[in-house]
């Protein structure tokens, strides 16, 4: 086990080395992007670590799964066949077996070979299970539509980028440094919108058109990648909700473990928000070559900001819990990105700033 340990923590360490000593041959997006992959790593092989270590300990299979096996879910044309043939026995029998096709399940430790271990890495979940929920074909129609999205929904992510957000960014500079309290709110109110639309589309890119191109391709039949966290009433709705994979993950992989050690749910809920804390700064400053905090301070004031987003809730109903969860997003975001640019610009290109 310690090896594993060792061995998922100098996975997180590689990229912080490489672009510190070698960040010209990077760029941002290109950091950005190596980050987000080490990270997905980091939790995909920690989660397949503490499975199979569970399925050891315990000589079954892990609790997630409970040996039970998934059936697929009834279509809306079985269904129709049902009703049509609702007063014959044989017609529902027939749609059952094909609805229920037996499926052997593999056991631990049938499931310690590449093959498996590789399906896990490119499967769009950060859970291990010995058994995954698959799909009996590949919706041709419906994976053309996904890869249009992600084709289409790149350009338009790029084109809000460069011509609306980078501008924004750039004007909040000398505003933000000298201290200009309203100007700087009106540059940060401005940066908003964009930054606000950018958010939305990789959004809908990220967990809608790719994941679901991905997990197609894979015939992945899990695919809640995201709840209604737009109808949230507090900021622990949100979180619930908004990312699903991460949420499962952090719930079965450090929530409940944290609780079975002898801890309150208090401490278990510092704990998930500290890591979730480190990966947004990892994913931020590795790639700047800059280590700041305002990410990781961003991501601890969730705390604080639930507990006042449920006392909202409470006292003055769900729309303001629902206002205050819009509020922090649409204002926290950027607010960061002016604060990170600010420091970017004066720890890279002071010396510029200083002979202009």
């Amino acid at each position: 086990m310690l090896v594993h340990v060792i061995n998922i923590i100098v996975l997180i360490l590689i990229p912080m080395i490489i672009i510190h000593i070698r960040g010209h041959s990077f760029s941002l997006i290109g950091a950005i992007f190596v980050c987000f992959i080490y990270s997905i790593l980091f939790m995909k092989l920690w989660s397949y670590v503490q499975v199979n270590m569970w399925c050891r300990h315990e000589g079954i299979s892990p609790k997630s799964t409970k040996t039970r096996k998934r059936t697929q879910s009834i279509s809306i044309a079985q269904l129709q066949n049902n009703n049509a043939h609702k007063n014959d026995p044989d017609a529902i029998d027939e749609m059952m077996k094909e609805t229920h096709k037996p499926e052997r399940l593999i056991q631990y430790p049938q499931n310690l070979h590449l093959t498996d271990l590789l399906y896990f890495l490119f499967a769009p979940t950060l859970c291990y299970e010995l058994n995954f929920p698959r799909t009996s074909r590949i919706r041709k129609r419906f994976l053309l539509k996904r890869i249009l999205e992600v084709v289409i929904g790149v350009n338009v992510v790029m084109a809000l980028f460069q011509q609306w957000m980078i501008p924004s960014v750039r004007n909040s500079l000398t505003p933000f440094s000298n201290m200009d309290v309203a100007n700087a709110t009106v540059r940060l109110l401005k940066l908003a919108i964009p930054n606000h639309l950018v958010w939305l589309c990789i959004f809908y890119l990220l967990f809608h058109s790719f994941m679901n191109l991905l997990g197609e391709l894979l015939q992945f039949a899990d695919r809640n990648f995201y709840c209604d966290w737009w109808n949230a009433n507090s900021i622990d709705t949100f979180w619930r909700n908004w990312n699903m994979p991460v949420h499962r993950w952090c719930v079965r992989h450090l929530y409940i473990p944290v609780v079975d050690m002898g801890f309150g749910k208090t401490a278990a809920s510092i704990t998930v928000f500290f890591i979730s804390a480190f990966f947004h700064e990892y994913l931020v400053s590795v790639p700047l070559r800059m280590f700041k905090v305002w990410a990781f301070m961003g991501m601890m004031a969730q705390l604080p900001l639930s507990w006042i987003s449920n006392y909202a809730k409470v006292h003055f109903g769900p729309r303001w819990g629902n206002t205050i969860v819009w509020s922090s997003l649409i204002i926290g975001q950027p607010l960061a990105i002016m604060m990170y640019y600010h420091d970017y610009v004066v720890m890279h290109f002071n010396d510029v700033l200083v002979e202009a």
